[in-house]
């Protein structure tokens, strides 16, 4: 399936690697070409985007949200170095969508469901996996310069600027010649995770291993499931393993930087669900993946009557664990103490349905690419609060970064 969509200009494919923690629409998703697009950046975006909504009322829409979308929801602005330049926001009709399930292949297109699966079938399946060549992975900050500038933003929690932040670095290489599809696979099985993606917008790639959902909408339900908390799996040593994963439960800190996540996905949803429904369904929830041990929280509600999908999206983005609190000031800081533009990493993939539902999620543990100029990178944060050790979440950056880094050996 994916050898055969790369052959287009765009597509997106979205798998849940087996994860089964509700009842699943699909295994995996892929859409294939494009009938009609919207490329957009920050300004009226959003705007743009329920326009193109209500064109295309009734059809799938794929597509992505950029972080820096920010600059239009609060007012900011983003001049830090991007290699990558993804627009701020992507949206497209496909011209096929494949739905994969345990038991069957469904073929949504307007004609030719037999010539399609017939394609499919009889594409080389071989791939890649060398890269063209061999690449140097370097580092857009040092671990001292790492380190200054966590202290630096612990000063302005004891101004009272913000209580916590989400601060990345970013990872990048040059001149890099690789195979999407085949990095795609080779992530997938060293980190399988639930909310996977390899998203193609002409020249551009996303290369995901996600295992964080951003928001999600059923009929008049929405939920939202941020990620704060991280320990490292011990696959070897199953007592070490579970020390690690106690270790995660019982932690005051991890808890304390959770709820604050938590409090402010809650004031989200509370913008855009009727009164009195927002509701944390789960706390302090500890799922395992492969490299790591993660907390999870589930806050849903029941959406306002009448509110257009855009509109959620919009009042929510975004999302909190890749922020921090308070929202805007902490966007703020971000901009002035990371080096890269976030761009497509800590945004948004996913779809939304014939019937106005939706799924995205969060866009780390990624891998972003432009094959035209050969720049690769990727980015790793962590939840920075006054009370953080700057080494530490230094160390947590690398053990996030390092399935990705396996991926591109």
């Amino acid at each position: 399936m994916l050898n055969w969509a790369n052959q287009f200009g765009i597509f997106c494919f979205l798998d849940n690697n087996g994860y089964h923690f509700e009842a699943p629409a699909f295994e995996c998703l892929l859409a294939v070409g494009c009938k009609h697009n919207l490329k957009a950046n920050a300004g009226n975006a959003f705007d743009q985007l329920k326009t193109f909504g209500r064109q295309n009322n009734g059809q799938w829409l794929f597509g992505h949200f950029g972080y820096d979308l920010k600059n239009e929801t609060e007012y900011l602005h983003s001049e830090n170095f991007d290699g990558i330049r993804f627009p701020d926001m992507h949206f497209f009709v496909p011209e096929f969508v494949l739905k994969l399930n345990r038991e069957q292949l469904t073929i949504y297109t307007e004609s030719g469901a037999a010539e399609i699966f017939k394609a499919v079938n009889e594409t080389h399946t071989a791939m890649v996996s060398k890269n063209d060549k061999p690449f140097v992975i370097e580092s857009r900050i040092s671990k001292t310069d790492y380190i200054d500038r966590v202290k630096k933003l612990q000063a302005h929690m004891l101004r009272g600027d913000c209580y916590e932040i989400n601060f990345c670095q970013e990872f990048f290489a040059m001149d890099a010649g690789i195979n999407p599809v085949a990095v795609y696979k080779k992530l997938s099985a060293i980190s399988p995770n639930p909310f996977a993606a390899l998203y193609k917008l002409d020249d551009k790639y996303c290369i995901g291993a996600s295992p964080e959902r951003y928001i999600k909408k059923a009929g008049n339900r929405i939920f939202s499931q941020p990620i704060k908390g991280t320990a490292k799996r011990n696959l070897s040593d199953h007592v070490a393993d579970e020390r690690n994963r106690w270790h995660l439960v019982n932690s005051s800190k991890e808890k304390s930087e959770h709820v604050m996540v938590v409090d402010l996905v809650r004031n989200d949803l509370s913008r855009i669900c009727k009164e009195g429904t927002v509701k944390v369904e789960e706390l302090f929830g500890i799922y395992s993946f492969p490299q790591v041990h993660q907390m999870i929280s589930t806050i849903g509600g029941e959406t306002a009557e009448g509110l257009h999908w855009v509109d959620i999206i919009k009042a929510t983005f975004p999302m909190g664990s890749m922020t921090g609190a308070p929202k805007k000031k902490v966007m703020e800081l971000i901009e002035a103490y990371e080096q890269t533009k976030r761009g497509v990493y800590s945004g948004a993939i996913g779809f939304v349905s014939p019937q106005s539902n939706f799924d995205f999620n969060v866009v780390i543990r990624s891998i972003v690419y432009n094959s035209s100029n050969k720049y690769l990178s990727f980015q790793a944060g962590s939840a920075i609060t006054y009370y953080s050790e700057a080494e530490a979440e230094y160390n947590e950056c690398l053990l996030k970064a390092q399935a990705i880094k396996e991926a591109l050996m």
